[in-house]
């Protein structure tokens, strides 16, 4: 368990749940063990959202662009909370390797297949990043719905669908796995 991890979600908890307040349905759909988290990304806020409705119990190790790693102490505290990043621009087999590692530890890893925020009404292709490596491992992806209408002191509703898991032998390609989580996430909705 990453302290660091824990200790910011202590830190900022009862600041973000004043100003953005959430509940989440399908708590009992988390894992234990191995797994590859994947939600829509509408907003910078998202992470916190995933971060608190996954808890401490089940910790979050997050793919984030390498960007980020470049803001002054924000960087620094974010790699020791065991987040890794990814250059968005090129393949970066470090951070495959290191999203992995992670899985064959048995950590969950948190990826957004969209690979960047994108509106709630816009579609975009899904990265394939995510299916490919749960075929590899064998692991199972949680989907994971984060609404995009978030409002200050306004409740959000998370839903965290049912981990499945995609079958090495199975005939649809790797874009067509990407798309068709990202069906699984967008019909988690209408549990709002």
């Amino acid at each position: 368990m990453n302290r660091v991890y824990t200790f910011i979600l202590c830190l900022i908890r009862p600041f973000f749940c004043l100003f953005y307040p959430y509940r989440a349905s399908g708590r009992e759909n988390r894992p234990e063990g191995a797994a590859i988290v994947c939600a829509n990304h509408t907003s910078l806020i998202d992470p916190i959202y995933l971060a608190f409705v996954f808890g401490s119990k089940h910790q979050l190790r997050f793919m984030a662009k390498k960007e980020l790693s470049k803001v002054p102490l924000v960087g620094w505290i974010l790699g020791k909370a065991g987040i890794f990043y990814v250059d968005r621009n090129h393949n970066d087999i470090d951070a495959i390797r290191t999203a992995m590692k992670a899985l064959k530890d048995g950590s969950k890893i948190m990826m957004f297949p969209e690979g960047t925020r994108v509106a709630e009404d816009e579609a975009v292709a899904a990265k394939t990043g995510s299916v490919r490596l749960a075929v590899k491992l064998g692991v199972p992806i949680v989907p994971v719905y984060v609404p995009g209408n978030k409002k200050l002191f306004r409740r959000l509703h998370v839903v965290i669908g049912e981990p499945y898991f995609i079958e090495r032998e199975t005939e649809l390609n790797s874009d067509e796995l990407a798309a068709e989580l990202m069906s699984k996430i967008a019909a988690l909705k209408a549990v709002n």
